[in-house]
């Protein structure tokens, strides 16, 4: 994915418009390292200098596509806290979450360095490949989803985008999740954290 570049962005514009594609490539990533579709179903490419995988699916593709460039507006304006992966088994229980998350700083008002910005965010897709080993192995017939957590609800009222973003029950877990970093990053303009939660061992699985 490549979005448009427009001249005299905001800094927090072009964070934003940097990220969200990075979390596009890093979500398909995460997918693919789930093993829950075919290894044919991707194929590899080169991101910011690192080999990556691409769905191959028209579907699948723009699943992902659709649902993270729509949080674009979103992050701009920093309402978006965490953006999830989340990973539920056939009784439409969660099971596994990767758990992205991220702070556009508001008030920064230099230029964004690109080029520094990409290799911070490129640690992290180096990083995905060799953490399967906090991962556990996925029921079959399990499903996924992408859902955002905001600080505030976006007004519906105002903005036809938030239309397609409706509330979460959070209490999914009712125990505290168990928690494994992944990566984390702070920088000026974006601090990031990627880590998975699994259920703790005294929630229910029913």
């Amino acid at each position: 994915m490549v979005m448009e570049r427009r001249e005299n962005q905001s800094p927090q514009n072009e964070t934003a418009r940097i990220l969200v594609e990075f979390l596009e490539v890093a979500i398909t990533s995460i997918v693919f390292l789930k093993g829950i579709y075919p290894s044919g179903a991707f194929e590899r490419r080169r991101y910011m200098n690192a080999v990556v995988q691409r769905a191959r699916h028209p579907q699948l593709r723009d699943y992902i596509h659709s649902a993270v460039s729509g949080l674009l507006p979103f992050i701009q304006k920093g309402l978006v806290e965490r953006v999830a992966v989340i990973f539920f088994n056939v009784d439409n229980i969660p099971i596994e979450r990767f758990i992205f998350k991220l702070a556009v700083n508001q008030s920064y008002d230099s230029k964004v360095e690109e080029a520094a910005l990409e290799f911070s965010l490129r640690s992290f897709l180096i990083k995905l490949p060799v953490s399967e080993t906090l991962t556990k192995a996925l029921p079959r017939d399990c499903r996924w989803e992408i859902t955002a957590y905001f600080h505030s609800l976006p007004d519906a009222s105002r903005s036809k985008d938030a239309e397609v973003w409706i509330p979460t029950d959070t209490k999914q877990w009712q125990t505290p999740p168990v928690i494994s970093p992944i990566k984390s990053m702070t920088t000026e303009p974006l601090c990031l954290q990627l880590y998975l939660e699994h259920p703790s061992s005294s929630e229910p699985n029913s």
